[in-house]
């Protein structure tokens, strides 16, 4: 059975913008490099062509992945509630009294915590008051979940 990856319609609504503006303005402006490279002359040896090439070629597999996500995705409803889900923003403190507050969120970008990663996957389900031991490169530290919202 595939898992599908789960996400909030916030989150969804962050990657369809982005593949919005990839698919838009972004690929005008890599074909637009590529034709001003060709008028450069002899393609063998045209840097600025290779250079708009490879460009284009990452946006490309930027927006199959995106499609992919999106197309794959199963969407969850963002309710809070005293149990960390999807979506849930989650502050906690860790054993040596440093206070973090992030989204667990397969999105990505800043001030989240993906679902999938150590941190996140040992949250998922935990209520305000629980513990959890999360293993780190330096060593593993225990997170105490202090609210969610």
């Amino acid at each position: 059975m595939v898992e599908h990856e789960r996400l909030t319609e916030r989150q969804a609504a962050a990657l369809r913008e982005e593949l919005a503006e990839l698919e838009g303005p972004r690929r005008d402006e890599a074909v637009a490099a590529i034709k001003k490279a060709r008028e450069f002359g002899d393609l063998s040896e045209n840097f600025e062509y290779h250079a708009a090439k490879n460009e284009q070629g990452l946006l490309e597999a930027r927006i199959r992945t995106l499609r992919a996500r999106l197309d794959g995705a199963e969407i969850v409803e963002n309710v809070v509630s005293d149990e960390i889900g999807i979506g849930s923003i989650v502050d906690v403190e860790g054993d040596a009294g440093q206070k973090l507050t992030f989204e667990i969120s397969a999105v990505g970008g800043s001030g989240t915590v993906s679902p999938s990663s150590p941190l996140g996957a040992a949250l998922l389900g935990k209520k305000v008051g629980d513990s959890v031991d999360v293993p780190a490169p330096k060593g593993a530290w225990t997170a105490t979940v202090t609210r969610i919202h």
